[in-house]
């Protein structure tokens, strides 16, 4: 398809779906955004993207697909619509010249965002610009009770699984269990397995076999194959 980047591969998708004067809007406001235009029209234009850019799920090719293993490996946006794809596309339209201004911008979305914002939030994780400086607001979205966010950090995603320490990836996968998540939608799950996730899972086991209580088939493949 020729397309070398994230941000050109996110556009061409919602140039299949999106109509034009929803488009030209969307052009407009990443070019002032990219040009340095104050955090109201930047905060104005994220709120509003669903106005503009319609709910619609997003459609993806088997050709997508592979473009994004070849772009992307591990990243993964199932379920996904046009406008979320319009919001993280505003998010790489902000100036990366400084990244301290950037994860400050960014860090200011997450701080007056609502669910579904958070989501999209989350999910960009692994396409932002300098993900390493975020390491510590994906650890407070596992530490989320809703659960449609923990899920956007922790499902289809590989950010925990590179960024992560032990601490963090184990609490997130034990919670996982806790809420009902699926294990098998935990990317890098099997590599980054350890002895203290293991513990952690069988005394977790134990603790629901002594009330009565289901263990998940999923916990049990995982600890065995430590």
């Amino acid at each position: 398809m020729g397309l070398i980047s994230i941000t050109g591969l996110l556009y061409h998708w919602l140039s299949r779906q999106v109509e034009q004067d929803a488009l030209a809007w969307l052009n407009q406001k990443r070019r002032q955004i990219s040009e340095g235009a104050s955090n109201i029209v930047f905060f104005t234009a994220f709120s509003a993207g669903p106005r503009y850019i319609g709910k619609q799920d997003l459609q993806l090719t088997q050709d997508d697909w592979q473009a994004i293993e070849i772009i992307r490996p591990g990243w993964f946006p199932v379920n996904w619509s046009c406008d979320r794809v319009a919001r993280i596309l505003l998010l790489l339209a902000l100036p990366q010249d400084n990244p301290d201004e950037y994860v400050q911008r960014i860090e200011q979305v997450f701080n007056v965002a609502d669910v579904s914002e958070l989501v999209t939030l989350y999910q960009a994780l692994p396409i932002l610009p300098f993900p390493e400086r975020f390491r510590l607001r994906a650890a407070e979205g596992i530490r989320s009770n809703m659960t449609a966010v923990f899920n956007a950090v922790a499902l289809q995603n590989p950010y925990p699984a590179e960024y992560f320490d032990n601490i963090a990836w184990n609490q997130m996968v034990l919670k996982a269990l806790f809420v009902g998540s699926s294990l098998n939608l935990i990317y890098g799950l099997e590599q980054r397995n350890n002895s203290d996730l293991s513990q952690m899972l069988i005394d977790y086991a134990r603790e629901r076999e002594a009330a009565n209580r289901s263990v998940s088939r999923e916990l049990w493949e995982l600890v065995g194959n430590r």
